[in-house]
C-alpha cells in the first residue's frame, strides 16, 4: 500500500520547491543539516540576519524567496518528524512533489543520518511552560430570543485547568463551542492524536 501523501501540493510549496531545485547540491546539503540541527528549538531562528543576507547572495534570491525556501524545507522536515518517515518514503514523497532527484536524495541521506535523533528531540521537547491538569465540561441550552422561534441552541463549555510549570499556579480557562465548532475541534484532536501515535 502506498504511503499517504503528506506534502501538500499548494502554490507556496510548489514555489518553494522550484527555488530548492535551483540551489547547488553541496550548498543545499549544508543548509539542510543546519535546519535539521535546530528544528526542535521552538521559537528560535535557524539563521541570524547576517547569515540570511549571506544565504541570499549565495543562492541569488530575494529575502522573501529565501524565507520561502527555509519555510518549505522546515515544513517538509516537520512532516518527516510527525509521520516518523523512513528515508526512502521521504524521497518518494519529495519526488512526487517535483523535488529534483539529487535534492530528494540529499533530503533522504540527511534524514537517514539525523532523523532518528531529531524525532527523539521532538519527543522530549516541552512545547509550553503550561500543562493541562484538569478538564471539566457542561452543556448549556440557550433558548432563542424571538417569540416566534422556539429553537434551542446547545452550547458546550469546556473548563481547562492549566498549570504554569514555573510558578505552579493554576489558571482556569473556559471555552464555549456550538455543535459545529465542537465537531471541528474534535477532528483537530483526532489529527493531533494520530501524529502523537506516529511518534510513539
Amino acid at each position: 500500500m502506498a504511503a499517504p501523501i503528506v506534502i501538500p501540493d499548494t502554490a507556496s510549496v510548489k514555489k518553494g520547491v522550484s527555488f530548492i531545485n535551483t540551489i547547488d547540491t553541496g550548498k543545499f546539503s549544508r543548509l539542510l543539516s543546519r535546519i535539521l540541527q535546530k528544528l526542535h528549538l521552538k521559537g528560535e531562528s535557524t539563521f541570524t540576519e547576517e547569515e540570511e543576507e549571506k544565504l541570499q547572495i549565495a543562492f541569488s534570491v530575494e529575502k522573501q524567496d529565501l524565507h520561502l525556501i527555509l519555510e518549505t524545507i522546515t515544513f517538509i522536515l516537520e512532516q518527516a518528524v510527525y509521520h516518523n518517515m523512513k528515508p526512502t518514503i521521504l524521497q518518494q514523497q519529495l519526488e512526487h512533489s517535483h523535488v529534483d532527484h539529487d535534492k530528494a536524495e540529499v533530503f533522504a541521506t540527511t534524514w537517514a543520518a539525523a532523523g532518528p535523533d531529531t524525532v527523539e528531540k521532538f519527543r522530549q521537547r516541552i512545547l509550553s511552560s503550561q500543562k493541562l491538569e484538569t478538564v471539566g465540561w457542561q452543556l448549556n441550552l440557550q433558548m432563542a430570543q424571538s417569540t416566534q422561534a422556539k429553537q434551542k441552541s446547545p452550547q458546550a463549555v469546556l473548563e481547562l485547568g492549566v498549570i504554569n510549570q514555573d510558578s505552579k499556579n493554576m489558571e482556569k480557562m473556559f471555552v464555549e463551542f456550538n455543535h459545529q465548532e465542537l465537531f471541528e475541534f474534535y477532528n483537530k484532536l483526532e489529527t493531533i492524536q494520530a501524529q502523537l501515535d506516529s511518534l510513539t
